[in-house]
């Protein structure tokens, strides 16, 4: 009697068996080397390995002020060596009190267009953001609304930290922009919000860094987001935001935590999320 109990304990055990987290390359879509970090903790030889021993083969760098950026573009042998690509963002913050006021300080539109025109050692710049607007009313600021056109001219992909209602406020200006989600939310907008977002907006993306919901449990990914990621796998995207230092402190938890519930998923879709998705956008070559 013993073998078939064995055998259906075994089969028991199997049945609870997790999925094997995913392996594969990851895009980080939403990372910042601000001032606090080069300047501090964190040189360039640290967030480098950082990304390497994580799998990290590209990531879109917007940093405050954007020297860190230019830092990250300018260090090609480094970067090449650590199998990581540099997707440069022009990020509107010079310092702390631009967050607040950047949807109508002209300057601010100025600098874009300059540091547009100037690009980077790691060729030309290729998004707008990350920006914030805490008030989704400020997405109808004179300067939010001239650098959606810009970006739509340009073809540049704009990274928006801000609500939903602010989505609909800022695709008004420029239909045809590329706009990723910074957190697809992160105040919590409902999953079914979020799909209809989606349907409404086919250049619409979600990076999921800080998004409330997204996880349940020991890690794994809630069933309503889980369905919601089946559903558009093309359209979703994974960052860092290592806006503090302790974010990069936790670098490696972060992407444990992404490759974790990226297996709950068809490894085909995982794939999607976790590369493709950010390699299609920008072109790059798969690893």
């Amino acid at each position: 009697m013993w073998r078939p109990l064995v055998l259906l304990c075994g089969l028991a055990l199997a049945g609870q068996t997790q999925a094997a987290d995913y392996s594969g390359p990851l895009f980080d879509a939403h990372l910042h080397y601000n001032e606090e970090a080069y300047q501090g903790p964190h040189p360039l030889d640290d967030v480098l390995a950082r990304m390497q021993r994580n799998g990290v083969r590209a990531i879109v760098a917007n940093s405050r002020p954007n020297d860190g950026t230019k830092t990250l573009a300018s260090a090609g042998a480094q970067t090449r060596a650590a199998g990581v690509t540099v997707v440069p963002f022009i990020r509107l913050y010079r310092n702390r009190a631009d967050y607040d006021n950047w949807f109508r300080d002209e300057t601010i539109y100025t600098m874009v267009l300059t540091e547009f025109a100037r690009g980077t050692a790691a060729g030309p710049y290729r998004g707008i953001g990350e920006f914030h607007l805490y008030d989704s009313a400020n997405a109808n600021g004179p300067v939010a609304k001239k650098l959606m056109q810009f970006a739509a001219e340009k073809q540049l992909a704009v990274l928006a930290h801000v609500d939903d209602v602010a989505i609909d406020l800022l695709m008004a200006h420029a239909p045809g922009a590329r706009l990723i989600w910074a957190h697809t939310g992160i105040g919590g907008a409902p999953a079914a919000r979020v799909q209809a977002l989606l349907d409404k907006y086919p250049r619409l993306m979600g990076e999921l860094s800080y998004r409330p919901g997204l996880t349940c449990g020991e890690g794994s990914l809630c069933p309503e987001w889980r369905a919601l990621l089946l559903k558009y796998p093309d359209r979703f995207l994974i960052g860092s935001d290592t806006w503090v230092n302790q974010r990069w402190m936790y670098y490696d938890e972060l992407m444990r935590g992404y490759r974790r519930w990226l297996g709950d998923l068809p490894p085909e879709v995982a794939r999607r999320i976790a590369w493709d998705n950010g390699a299609n956008l920008f072109q790059l070559n798969r690893p």
